[in-house]
């Protein structure tokens, strides 16, 4: 009986490893999700995404009907998480000027300052908030990257007052004395290319709620159905040496 007992321990020990690794792994991540809402008349929309694990955010975003080019080519639409104000994107009331557009500035006391770019490549800090060649393209796109989150724009997204906001308006479209007005952040470009076309407050959401899009990957689930049955068998094998013991036992 002491053999036996041996033998079934570590079998079950296994099993027991093996049914529970793999939602402990699952527990430490927590999603955030925005919808996407047009400012400034874009008629864009979108959704966004953030996975968060530690500091570590994987941001994934699709957006459509933004503005599509800018000087003959695809549109540079700079995208960033913003932080430290309300929390909320900004109404009309925001045009402090009354020249018909809500500029970036004049949404900062709502949406907050920059937290993090959503840059393609490279520099996802503030400083790389205007970098027009790392920003989304065209009038629909679809954006995914992993990047690093400081200790405020964790704070912020932690607590609700994390927003997504996507920059860049069809100069066309604004009022005619708006459209020759220089943007509030790089006098270079016009005002429309750094005023904001969509905004959405970041909002934590339910394990498995609908919508969020956590799922496991198919390959992950196989992996977990695999841990699960060798668990399953370890136990049953366990159960059957310890009956032959017991009958070899009995006619002992």
């Amino acid at each position: 009986m002491k053999k036996s007992a041996f033998l079934i321990a570590p079998a079950l020990a296994l099993g027991a490893v093996a049914l529970s690794t793999s939602p402990a792994l699952a527990a430490d991540s927590t999603t955030y999700q925005a919808n996407l809402g047009a400012i400034n008349g874009s008629h864009a929309s979108g959704t966004a995404m953030i996975t968060l694990n530690g500091n570590q955010a994987t941001v994934t975003e699709k957006v459509s009907g933004l503005a599509a080019t800018f000087s003959g080519k695809p549109y540079p639409h700079v995208q960033h998480i913003h932080i430290g104000a309300r929390g909320t994107c900004p109404g009309p009331s925001a045009d402090t000027s009354g020249d018909g557009v809500i500029s970036t500035t004049e949404g900062a006391p709502f949406y907050g300052g920059i937290g993090a770019t959503l840059s393609t490549s490279g520099d996802t800090s503030p400083a790389a908030g205007t970098d027009l060649a790392a920003a989304g393209m065209g009038s629909s796109f679809t954006y995914q990257r992993t990047i690093t989150l400081d200790a405020k724009t964790l704070a912020s997204l932690q607590s609700g007052t994390a927003v997504v906001v996507v920059h860049g308006l069809d100069p066309a479209t604004l009022p005619a004395g708006a459209q020759k007005e220089p943007s509030d952040l790089v006098p270079s470009l016009p005002l429309a290319a750094t005023s904001p076309a969509l905004c959405g407050t970041l909002t934590a959401m339910p394990a498995g709620a609908p919508g969020t899009g956590i799922a496991a990957p198919a390959q992950q689930q196989g992996a977990d159905l695999a841990l699960i049955a060798t668990g399953a068998g370890l136990i049953a094998a366990a159960g059957g040496v310890y009956g032959i013991r017991r009958r070899l036992a009995a006619k002992a």
